[in-house]
């Protein structure tokens, strides 16, 4: 029997937290309603994403989310989790789980929040970004 990526992921405990301009930010869905209102402030509603805008931010959140068992990892070049997709194809599902996207000409370029929704995006008709980053 196999796994999809979408319904398995090898450690679901674990968090990417990416450098991305001058924000550090990760995307997660917490069961624990505890643990999203306490990290609530950090919660931008239109990105669906966590953002912290200082070290010291994103190092308490860390040590936090630490104690609540997860692993987590800093992603300062996120080019390994960079994907492109012609703007014509459907992206929906690209889109869900990436962490920031951006339109350039006729293609739409995301970093995604983890390696299996990059295979997952690459099985959806994306292709591996090597431009420059985002």
């Amino acid at each position: 029997m196999s796994s999809s990526t979408s319904d398995a992921e090898p450690n679901q405990k674990k968090i990417n937290i990416f450098k991305i301009g001058g924000l550090w930010c990760f995307k997660y869905f917490f069961g624990d309603k505890e643990i999203f209102k306490e990290l609530s402030t950090y919660y931008n509603q239109d990105k669906y994403r966590f953002e912290f805008a200082t070290v010291g931010e994103r190092n308490k959140i860390m040590k936090y989310l630490e104690r609540k068992g997860f692993e987590l990892a800093l992603i300062e070049d996120p080019s390994d989790y960079t994907v492109k997709i012609d703007r014509s194809k459907k992206y929906a599902t690209i889109l869900k789980n990436s962490i920031n996207h951006i339109e350039q000409g006729k293609t739409r370029i995301f970093i995604m929040k983890d390696l299996p929704s990059v295979e997952e995006a690459l099985d959806e008709g994306a292709e591996k970004y090597s431009g420059n980053r985002l």
